[in-house]
């Protein structure tokens, strides 16, 4: 599988074209149209989200609600395509694409920021919950959450972010997507502590707001049930975490990306690094064939291939750059020092970006499985 997006922020809509999609399995269109209502969803969003209800229209590529193998097409309507008459902008963002596009392609900010805005992110939440969906047919469940939001829980103790890891740690994809659905924020921590941290996290964004800046946050993504042998070793842009990180890092806002440990295991010998091979009988039809590890360190990927274990996946998102007490920019015309443009955005986004980093590596994995598949068939 692989897919394209097209479309503009204000445009008349957005579509994803997926081409190499397995043929004759039924969609469910309430489960595409339901993430789409995640994305949309979380605690700091800007109006635009109270003017766009996303629902997803497909347009080719299925025969009485079975794909046929031939190119899908998803189409999202926007509510808001107001494009030929949004006017344009002279003082390109610090931290956004507005100047260094206007300048690649010789054209001016407002076409470069219509397509470079987050709203793309709703195509590719469609494309990968399609892709999400045929994974949990074969028994892969996806699962995307927010670990940290700003350093609003700066004052937790290395001791209790290693109790909140370990407990995480603990839980199966059921329990996880549980609780994380029961949070306006989509945290993952027990019933009890529900209420305090999110009350913690609403005061922490409203003082964010009210201060006309934005904020960033930890996501972090899991595959469960992922076999033994996606991906591959033999070419290097063939493995598996090169295609992940690459992916992820392309979500807008994104600035770093960590597989298992990541930048830990600078810190950290080998042997408490590496996690140790065991062997269990009686899981020997599993996915990961018996071969088991105590600790996942590694994030279910070694050399480029699975590993058999749950991957884990986390990235780093920046504030977004449209604030309400902009930086300081350039005209674009008379090169005078101006306030950096603000439109209508979002102080905290890093709810929703969990929603997309979810089914970004949903639509990975799915591309990993089908060649896997295909090596294997040869």
């Amino acid at each position: 599988m692989n897919y394209k997006t097209a479309g503009e922020s204000h445009g008349k809509g957005l579509l994803a074209l997926i081409e190499n999609f397995p043929a004759g399995f039924e969609i469910d269109v309430s489960a595409i149209d339901a993430e789409l209502c995640r994305r949309q969803g979380g605690y700091g969003r800007g109006g635009r989200q109270k003017i766009e209800s996303d629902k997803v229209e497909i347009l080719t590529g299925v025969w009485c609600g079975k794909t046929t193998g031939a190119p899908i097409t998803l189409w999202i309507k926007n509510a808001d395509n107001r494009i030929d008459t949004t006017p344009e902008i002279t003082t390109p963002r610090p931290g956004h694409v507005d100047l260094a596009g206007a300048v690649k392609f010789g054209l001016p900010i407002r076409p470069i920021m219509e397509r470079a805005s987050a709203r793309e992110t709703a195509a590719r939440v469609a494309a990968g919950s399609l892709a999400k969906q045929y994974l949990a047919y074969k028994g892969i469940t996806v699962v995307g959450f927010v670990r940290s939001i700003g350093n609003s829980e700066s004052n937790l103790t290395d001791e209790q972010i290693q109790k909140i890891n370990c407990e995480i740690d603990s839980l199966d994809a059921v329990e996880i997507l549980r609780r994380r659905n029961n949070s306006q924020f989509y945290i993952v921590c027990s019933d009890e502590e529900l209420a305090e941290r999110e009350s913690r996290l609403r005061e922490f964004i409203d003082g964010v707001a009210a201060a006309g800046d934005s904020v960033g946050g930890l996501i972090e993504a899991r595959a469960f049930g992922v076999p033994i042998g996606l991906g591959s070793h033999v070419q290097w842009d063939q493995k598996l975490d090169g295609d992940i990180a690459k992916s992820i890092m392309s979500i807008q806002a994104i600035k770093g990306v960590e597989i298992g440990l990541g930048f830990n295991v600078t810190k950290m010998l080998g042997s408490k690094v590496h996690d140790p091979i065991e062997y269990d009988s009686t899981q020997k039809k599993s996915p990961n064939q018996g071969f088991v590890r105590k600790t996942n360190n590694a994030g279910g990927i070694e050399g480029g291939i699975s590993n058999g274990e749950t991957i884990v996946v986390k990235c780093a998102m920046k504030p977004i750059p449209t604030m309400r007490k902009p930086l300081d920019s350039i005209d674009w015309n008379t090169k005078e020092i101006k306030p950096a443009t603000y439109e209508r955005s979002d102080v905290c986004a890093v709810s929703a970006a969990s929603v997309v980093v979810e089914n970004v590596l949903a639509a990975v994995l799915l591309n990993a499985f089908q060649n896997c598949r295909n090596e294997q068939k040869n």
